[in-house]
This record gives C-alpha cells, structure tokens and sequence, in this order.
C-alpha cells in the first residue's frame, strides 16, 4: 500500500473510532451532568472546601467561581515556578525567571499551554506534574463545565440558575476526564512512551560523544494533554519526540484522545435538550468543516509546492519520516481544529499554503470540534447568528432549540465572535505599529523577514487569543513583549468569552419555551447544517483574509 493508501486509511480509522465513540461516549457525559447523585469522594470534596452540591447558581455566580478558581490556579503555578529550586525533584534546575513564570501560567491555565522555553531543561518533575499537568485537568473541565451550562440554558425553561460550578468541575475531573486518562496512560506506556522519574542520564552516543537524556513522567502528561485539548509537551519537540510518541500507531491514538470528547460532546447536547437530531446537526457541522479542512492541508502538503520541496522531492522538512507526510497533516488538523496545539511535525516548516491552513483552522474559532467544551459552545454561538441571519433572509422568526433568539441573545453572541479577532489584530498590528516593540520584534524575534516573518507573529496571536498553544518556531516568544502580550491575549481570549457564554446561558435559561410553528426554521435539517457551516466560514473569510494576505498568501503565491 503506498503512502497516499497508508493516509486515507489513517483517517478512515480516527472517523470509525470516533463514530463508534459518539453514542456512548456522549450519552455517558450527558449522565454525569444530569445526575442529582454525588460520589463519596465527591461529598468529600465539597465538604472540604465548604461548598453545599445542592445549591445552584446564577450565571453571574458561576462566572465569579470560574474566574476566582482561576485566579487561584495561575497564581499557584506561577509560584511553584519561582521557587522550583527549593522544591524536591526540581533536578537541579533554577527557578522560572518572571516574565516567563506569568506567561506559562496564563497560558496552562487558559488551556491553550503555550511554551516558549524548552520544558525539559526549564522545569523540574515536581513542577510539571503537580503544576501544569494538574492544570491539564482543570482547565479542560472548566471548559466542560461553561458548555454544559449553555446546554442547560436551552433546556432549561424560566430558571435563574445555570447550574453549581463546583459540582460541575469536580464531575468532569473525576468521572471523565481522570477515568480515560488512567487507562489512556497505561496505553501509551504499553506502545513505547517514557513514565519514570529519573532525571538527565548520561549516555555515549555512536561518533563517541555525550548527550543527556532527561527522563520523567512522560505518559501520565501526555495523555491529559491530548485529552483535555491541553498540548503542552514533556518535552519541547513535543509529539514529535519519541519519548512522547514513539510510533505511527501511538500517534493514531493520540489524535483519537484530541478528538475523542469534542466530537462526542453534541450526543451530550441533543439529549440533554431532549432532541438527538441537532446533536446529530451540529456534530455534522464539525464533521464537514474538519474533513474538508484536512483534506486541504493533505493536498497542498503532498503536492509539495515550493523550490525546496521540489528540489527534495517532497515536503518533508519538518516531519518525521515514521510517521510521513499524510500523518502529519492528519495530526495537525486535529490539534488546530481543536485548542490542543500539540504537534507531531513543524507547522512552520510545512509550505507556505501549508501553513496557512492550521492557521486558518484556529481563525476559524476552533469548533471542527474545537476544544473540549469550547468547541461546543463556539458552535453553539455560531448557531444562534445562524439562525438569525437566516431569520432575516427569509422572514422566520428566529429561535433555536425553543428559544427565541432576541436583541440581548445576538449581543451577546456578537461580542463572543468579536474578542478573539480583536486580539489577534490588535496583538499583531502592534507588534509592528510600535517603533520601539517593532525594532525589537524584527532584530531579536523573526527568525525569516519578510512576508513569513508577518505569518509567524500572525500565527502566534492567533494561537495564543484562540487557546491553541501550537507555534511557527522560528518565532523566538521568550521576550518582555511578546512573553506579555501573548499572556494577556491568552487570559483576555479564554476568559472574556466565558463571561459572555455564561450571560448568554443566563438569558435563555430565564426563557419560557416557544413553540415551533410554520416561521420556525428547522435546525435539524441538512439546509441548516449548510447554512451553519457557510457562516462559520464566511465570518472567518471575512475577518482575516486583509491580513492573511499580507503573510501566507503573499508567501505562497509569489
């Protein structure tokens, strides 16, 4: 079987698995989030930290216990950073410097696990387990958490309350998200990955020389980082590292953990609102949008456009030939269309129309499936301005899933879709726009001038106001600006949306149902899947092409 073969069978086989997963998957989390029933552990937990399971809250409630949950979280990252040397396992290494202690403390706990230092010389094993894989789990479940609650604000008829963050957060940790990973784990040591606590070891390579070799707890990080949509490597060549993903069917499993809960999570939606098909609607939506956005990627990177790639013979600088051309491009889909920014092969090296598709996936607000709970609730906005717009065309009334979309549900569904562009133009523009900043940007940052150069700043605010975490490398982010700017675009980009999905959940939950008639435009139908896919498409067209074709375009067409 040739390569070509050998990739669409790759795909095949995440499609079957993830279709095998929907039902049971799906209606498993919808389980957890319905049941009144609390575990004993869970008892015990609440009870530790003073919290009544059940009382429920407001949505201005449940986003002050996100954001002082949060809060929290950075500030104990940032401080396990700083005093890394005092603590034990900490291999010797010395403590965090500031600047770069804020940004991957943002960036861990907004889920998007931008790294700009190279975590196995940077950071100790107590660190990276109990600080930022810790925070692998609890950022993934507060995503869970805010898509769930706009799930209960269409289910729910003339309620105040969205649900009890507390209670939410903890179900995701310990029935989802933990159960997977153990077994997940066991998976990935099972094929070949490192999980040991050993530090730098010593080894002769074959021209003589001595190299160290960091060790660590590899799979048990590894795992929740794909899971949770997370992507913060154990090491800095991350899933491109053998200790990380040493085969092409590791790395297969690997791109099922990134999509195995984002494309389950419409099952959850349609039977907790009582309807499978627009489970079945917006599932399809992802499903078409990712198909289409890997097979695009596949194309142009197997083409191998370009004088270099031409010259070699294929596009391959940047990949790793185990796993090959098709296998990159399948993985790097999956992790752009998602928040998880986890990589198996360069993006920056791929060609210049290659790497604008990643880019284009995060633009595209990463709902194809997105990121686990993000993705469902990103589609979830797109929807309700689907319906809308779709209103206005045909004179319908616009509602959607019983609800009636109004003044107050289109504000804020208007805000949600503007913040993230707003960061990633404005980061970008004043990376150039400031004397001062520019000057340090393009002597000290850009490692290619030009056009490229314009793409990899791009690229950077685009992952970092997106959750992604993935990066063009020959970006060096470790500077004052950008370890700032991107930090702030990372905390603004995942919590400024939040707030407003939250409201947005308030407002239809306090609604009292509305029945269909003959002006009620069905969500359920393929026109519908068309109509909520052509917007998501168009937004994004619409918002980023200017800029897209002052870099990657530019690039690629000249």
């Amino acid at each position: 079987m040739g390569a070509v073969g050998l990739g669409v069978l790759q795909a095949a086989t995440v499609v079957l698995m993830l279709v095998l997963l929907y039902r049971p998957l799906g209606d498993y989390i919808a389980r957890i989030y319905s049941s009144a029933k609390h575990l004993r552990v869970e008892r015990g937990l609440y009870r530790l930290i003073g919290v009544d399971a059940a009382s429920e809250q407001t949505w201005r409630s449940y986003a002050r216990s996100v954001l002082l949950f949060s809060a929290a979280g950075m500030l104990l990252v940032y401080l396990l950073q700083r005093t890394q040397h005092l603590l034990p396992l900490s291999l010797g290494l010395p403590p965090v410097p500031e600047g770069l202690a804020f940004n991957t403390a943002a960036s861990f706990v907004a889920n998007t696990n931008w790294q700009s230092y190279s975590p196995e010389q940077t950071m100790g094993h107590l660190v990276q387990a109990a600080g930022l894989a810790v925070q692998n789990f609890l950022s993934a479940a507060v995503g869970i958490a805010i898509a769930i609650t706009l799930v209960r604000g269409f289910a729910r008829h003339g309620s105040t309350t969205i649900g009890n963050f507390w209670v939410d957060m903890t179900r995701g940790v310990l029935r989802l998200l933990l159960p997977i990973s153990v077994v997940g784990a066991l998976v990935l040591i099972a094929g070949g990955v490192a999980q040991n606590l050993a530090g730098f070891t010593e080894v002769q390579t074959l021209s003589g020389a001595t190299q160290q070799i960091p060790g660590g707890p590899v799979a048990s990080q590894e795992v929740i980082k794909l899971l949770g949509t997370n992507g913060g490597g154990f090491y800095n060549a991350n899933s491109a590292h053998p200790f990380e993903n040493p085969t092409p069917w590791t790395s297969l499993f690997e791109i099922l953990l990134i999509l195995a809960i984002p494309f389950s999570l419409p099952r959850a939606f349609g039977r907790m609102v009582g309807d499978d098909r627009q489970g079945y609607a917006i599932v399809s939506v992802m499903g078409v949008l990712f198909l289409a956005s890997t097979t695009i990627l596949s194309i142009v990177e197997y083409a191998g456009r370009g004088p270099a790639p031409e010259l070699a013979g294929a596009a391959l600088e940047g990949k790793e030939v185990r796993f090959g051309i098709l296998g990159s491009t399948l993985f790097g889909s999956a992790s752009t269309l998602t928040s998880t920014g986890a990589v198996n092969s360069m993006h920056d090296s791929y060609t210049a129309l290659g790497g604008m598709i990643p880019m284009l996936n995060m633009m595209l607000g990463e709902v194809a499936p997105g990121g686990v709970g993000s993705g469902l609730y990103g589609m979830l906005v797109l929807a309700v301005i689907t319906v809308f717009v779709g209103g206005l065309l045909v004179g319908r009334t616009p509602e959607y899933v019983g609800k009636r979309i109004g003044p107050r549900e289109m504000t804020l569904a208007s805000l949600y879709i503007l913040v993230v562009p707003a960061l990633v133009l404005g980061g970008t523009a004043l990376s150039f726009a400031i004397p001062a900043i520019r000057d340090d940007v393009v002597s000290t940052s850009i490692l290619n001038p030009g056009p490229h150069g314009l793409s990899e700043v791009l690229y950077a605010f685009t992952s970092a106001a997106n959750n992604n975490g993935s990066a063009f490398a020959g970006l060096t982010a470790s500077t004052p600006w950008f370890a700032t700017a991107l930090g702030v675009a990372m905390l603004l980009g995942r919590f400024i949306p939040i707030v407003l999905v939250l409201a947005l959940a308030g407002s239809l939950a306090a609604q009292r149902p509305v029945p269909q008639t003959a002006g009620t435009l069905p969500t359920h139908r393929p026109l519908f899947v068309g109509m909520l896919s052509t917007i998501a498409v168009v937004i994004t067209a619409l918002t980023y092409f200017p800029v897209l074709t002052l870099g990657p375009l530019a690039e690629g067409l000249v």
